[in-house]
């Protein structure tokens, strides 16, 4: 008979492996921030909210993001991922584009590229044309397990110099991967719309003027599946100058 050991130990490890909740992955700079303002009270959203997700599952490189405004919900349906704040983001974008109102879906990339947000070749294209981000981002978690709140600390790296009237602000962002939900009235009513990466943290960290380092402790308020983001903006509605990332694995 031969010794059972080898084989229970063997067992007893991928019982581990299985069982082991999902962790973090290291922090990373994407290529680009691509962001989809979306509603699911929206009838033209759900073909944007497609793109998204189909990009999601190829583009590891892309920071993709699914913001869902609240101005929408007067239609009928109620958004349950839609905040007041997400609408404001836009609108500072609207109002720093010079254009006249918002609308869904609209895609932004990295604060300053508007594209049709149902076309994938075409934010694919912006995506990998625009100038690349500065990796002056990193985030460190001192937690890896995503069925708890993230927490850790943002630091970023000092040019040595300030740019003359660019205080950059800071966003500290957390996204679930997906949600599946069957909408029951308004515009989209008997639909089950499917949406990736949605937004359902947005904190600010804060400016920086750039010249020096600095580190930013942060915990997030509640638990995200997908990941956390931070974004270094320039001003108000101004173009994303730098970023990082941190995706969840299973």
């Amino acid at each position: 008979m031969k010794n059972p050991r080898p084989l229970l130990s063997a067992l007893a490890l991928l019982l581990m492996t299985i069982s082991a909740p999902a962790s973090a992955s290291e922090s990373v700079l994407p290529r680009a921030v691509v962001e989809l303002y979306t509603s699911q009270g929206c009838n033209s959203c759900p073909p944007a909210d497609q793109v998204l997700h189909d990009m999601a599952d190829q583009h590891d490189d892309l920071l993709l993001l699914s913001y869902h405004v609240d101005y929408w919900n007067y239609l009928g349906w109620e958004d349950p991922f839609s905040d007041a704040r997400y609408s404001a983001r836009q609108r500072d974008y609207a109002n720093r584009m010079r254009e006249r109102y918002v609308y869904t879906p609209q895609v932004i990339i990295n604060g300053d590229h508007v594209v049709r947000a149902t076309v994938r070749q075409q934010i694919e294209t912006t995506s990998t044309t625009v100038a690349p981000l500065d990796d002056i981002a990193n985030i460190h978690l001192s937690t890896t397990d995503k069925a708890q709140p993230a927490k850790g600390t943002i630091s970023l790296r000092g040019i040595g110099r300030s740019s003359p009237g660019q205080i950059a602000q800071v966003w500290l962002i957390g996204f679930d991967r997906e949600h599946q939900r069957d909408v029951l009235s308004g515009e989209n009513a008997g639909k089950r719309l499917v949406n990736a990466n949605v937004v359902r943290e947005m904190v600010s960290l804060g400016q920086w003027d750039g010249s020096s380092q600095q580190k930013i402790p942060f915990a997030m308020a509640g638990a995200y599946d997908g990941g956390i983001a931070v974004l270094i903006q320039n001003g108000r509605g101004g173009p994303i100058s730098g970023a990082a990332m941190v995706r969840f694995k299973d």
